[in-house]
């Protein structure tokens, strides 16, 4: 298939939608999956879970097996996304992405195909009282550094969206209405690292 070049008329195909545990990331890249009538949710939580013998999910800490099956996880949300957009789905990933270099593998794995990349950005106290709501995976407690990690990191990169107070249904009006600012390649993430670099040399942190 002949991957389509992101316009204003023609958004992504694929797309990523991240945050801290409790941002609602699995609620609203269903919802927007759902927002057409072919839409694909790949989760990588659920991805992992395939795993049914020595799986070892996400740590906060450094960990070699973790970190190999992290690797193979986004190889496989990129595999499913190729097929399932290729077979003419709007296809939504969910997962956490912290880092440039994370989304940067993300981008290489899908190219030519342009991302649309989503940060959801709500209140931490909000995502906790969503996290508290789950019983059965209330997680953030030992993932709060992460809403850190991701603003040092990816601030300034792709759609950024506080839906703390927002409905799904708005969210997701708001995400395709973002098309354009959450579009990523290769290329564009490249050139937004270098406009933050610069951004460092001109303006150094005080001590």
């Amino acid at each position: 298939m002949s991957w389509p070049v992101s316009t204003p008329d023609r958004p992504p195909r694929v797309w990523m939608v991240t945050g801290v545990p409790g941002a609602g990331k699995s609620t609203v890249a269903g919802a927007l999956a759902r927002s057409e009538a072919h839409g694909a949710h790949v989760e990588g939580d659920v991805l992992q879970r395939m795993i049914v013998s020595g799986g070892r999910p996400p740590q906060p800490d450094y960990d070699e097996e973790c970190e190999r099956q992290i690797l193979l996880n986004v190889r496989n949300q990129c595999l499913l996304a190729r097929s399932f957009a290729d077979a003419g789905h709007l296809v939504v990933l969910d997962y956490v992405v912290t880092s440039r270099h994370r989304l940067r593998h993300y981008l290489e794995l899908l190219h030519p195909a342009p991302l649309g990349f989503v940060m959801l950005r709500p209140d931490l106290a909000v995502a906790a009282r969503r996290d508290e709501r789950r019983p059965h995976k209330t997680v953030l407690p030992q993932w709060r550094h992460l809403a850190a990690e991701m603003a040092g990191e990816l601030s300034g990169i792709g759609f950024w969206l506080d839906n703390g107070n927002l409905s799904v249904a708005e969210t997701v009006r708001r995400i395709r209405a973002g098309a354009a600012a959450a579009t990523l390649t290769v290329d564009l993430l490249d050139a937004a690292s270098a406009r933050r670099a610069g951004d460092r040399a001109q303006f150094p942190a005080l001590s």
